[in-house]
């Protein structure tokens, strides 16, 4: 009798544990982030977070800038996917301009704690880009973007100077313009499958005067998303004109 009793007490205390025990990777990501993954937009490489990395690394916290190839979501999502598997939980996702639509499809993975939009595309899940874009009026900046006869888009310098980048010193300015990656027409249809704002803390810093992706649209998407936001005076590319205002929201989404 005692060795029934003793036996059943066992297999409740194993029963507990294996109930107490099965805890949801994601529920993990919980606690204070240990690495951040920044994701660039289209025109763009990993080098344009180059100020906003060391903000980010004096505080103790791992930091990878994706270097994706901007020819399809897909492929984005993952080069982004694969930065997220190696990286050491729990991560804050970020994304710059198109690199929003990257991480609300990529940021379902288990290791995210929060996504932060910096002047960026957020859709639902069934939408693209262009679903987004077509309900504002087209912004300034577009007629400086050209196709070239295999679909890759590319912004002109003029483009960069008056628009893409208006607020950075003409040397920085070219540099933007010289390291732009060729971005591919079709990435800009295609839907994502998934909203990662829907079971992630979302944080999104608004670009005041930005001419790429207009300051309502950023706005009213922050306001769909139930976003914490924050808004800067600057350009489209606020992680180099306001690299400190970048790094203070991500700081917050980190906690």
């Amino acid at each position: 009798m005692k060795s029934f009793r003793a036996s059943v007490r066992l297999a409740a205390a194993m029963a507990a544990c294996a109930i107490a025990c099965v805890v949801p990777t994601w529920a993990a990501a919980q606690a204070a982030a240990k690495t951040v993954v920044l994701v660039h937009g289209a025109f763009a490489d990993g080098s344009s977070w180059h100020k906003v990395i060391p903000l980010l690394k004096k505080t103790g916290l791992s930091v990878v800038a994706v270097q994706h190839p901007l020819d399809s979501l897909e492929n984005d999502v993952a080069f982004t996917t694969r930065a997220l598997d190696i990286a050491q939980g729990p991560v804050v996702l970020v994304g710059h301009s198109y690199g929003g639509v990257v991480i609300t499809e990529a940021g379902v993975h288990d290791k995210v704690k929060s996504l932060v939009y910096i002047a960026a595309h957020m859709p639902d899940a069934g939408e693209s880009l262009t679903d987004v874009a077509r309900n504002y009026p087209p912004a300034a900046g577009r007629p400086f973007i050209q196709a070239d006869s295999k679909g890759f888009l590319k912004i002109s310098d003029e483009g960069v100077f008056k628009h893409f980048a208006a607020d950075l010193p003409r040397a920085e300015q070219e540099l933007v313009a010289a390291t732009q990656g060729p971005f591919h027409s079709k990435a800009t249809t295609q839907a994502v499958t998934k909203a990662a704002w829907k079971s992630r803390p979302a944080y999104v810093l608004v670009a005041g005067n930005d001419t790429i992706i207009p300051p309502q649209m950023q706005r009213d998407r922050a306001k769909l998303i139930q976003a914490t936001t924050v808004e800067v005076p600057s350009s489209h590319v606020a992680m180099l004109s306001q690299p400190e205002a970048v790094a203070r929201l991500i700081l917050q989404a980190a906690k």
